[in-house]
């Protein structure tokens, strides 16, 4: 994978600092390739990522700062039980149908279209990881800087799918995050919030976060009306726009569907306070 903005060179010599070595051949001895391989990275100036995973998940290295540089220290979690080779054939049992389940999953879609859509890679390239079991070590490190979810868990599927948030700031007020994943509310840790942004009471709020769009949530309006809506139909939730019909029936609109149904049919969880559109 090339990327005209990625510095290889760097990106070797902080893959190098996490692990202490200084030369190439020791470099490449830790993450078990052949040794000409770091010197090919970086006359290419490709991405390599499983070197990245590994390097991550073995040494603590935070995923960011081995990307981007950003962050001072590069050891800010705590050391995995598996390292070296152990972590390396974990890892690389898990490809094929097994990490694009957490690709998809992680995403929130349901087809394999979607993820190559997002991501401009061809149905054939899909395919081709779950028949032979490959592990696309790039598109797993892209992921987890998209979405957030845990590297540890994207990698191997071990441990939870979102890591644990960092602690509130007395500036801000904590209310729950939820990812919404194909229908399904998964908790993801908290959201911080200027309390300016709403007047209802945070322990009524909810976060939750979508592929292309996050809604604040106020989870004590049950009593169905016309706006923005958060509801459950048939045990899946959705957002939808609802205008109240004659006869007790509602109209349900989103950019996917609009159809007309009972009250009795729909569940709500909330009152859509506000929608935040992402451009990525």
């Amino acid at each position: 994978m090339n990327d005209e903005n990625l510095n290889t060179q760097e990106l070797i010599e902080r893959i190098s600092s996490s692990y202490g070595v200084t030369t190439q051949r020791a470099l490449a001895e830790v993450l078990g390739v052949p040794s000409n391989s770091i010197s090919t990275w970086i006359q290419r100036n490709s991405l390599p990522g499983k070197a990245i995973i590994k390097c991550s998940l073995e040494t603590g290295a935070d995923l960011n700062w081995l990307m981007t540089g950003e962050l001072v220290n590069s050891h800010l979690r705590d050391e995995p039980l598996l390292k070296g080779k152990q972590l390396y054939d974990e890892i690389m049992a898990n490809g094929g149908k097994l990490v694009l389940r957490r690709l998809l999953d992680a995403y929130g879609f349901t087809m394999q279209k979607e993820l190559g859509d997002l991501l401009d890679i061809s149905s054939g390239t899909i395919s081709t990881w779950i028949r032979r079991e490959y592990f696309p070590g790039d598109v797993v490190v892209a992921c987890a800087l998209d979405t957030g979810v845990s590297l540890r868990w994207l990698a191997t599927g071990k441990g939870e799918m979102f890591d644990s948030q960092p602690e509130v700031v007395t500036s801000s007020i904590s209310i729950p995050k939820k990812k919404l994943v194909s229908g399904v509310l998964n908790e993801a840790g908290n959201w911080l919030m200027d309390p300016a942004l709403s007047a209802v009471d945070k322990s009524c709020l909810v976060f939750i976060d979508g592929v292309g769009h996050s809604w604040l949530v106020n989870t004590e309006a049950k009593n169905i009306a016309n706006g923005r809506w958060f509801v459950n139909i048939d045990d899946s939730y959705d957002v939808y726009d609802i205008s109240r019909l004659p006869g007790g029936k509602i109209k349900l609109t989103n950019p996917n569907v609009s159809f007309e149904c009972g009250t009795s049919d729909v569940t709500p969880f909330g009152a859509v306070l506000f929608t935040l559109e992402k451009h990525v």
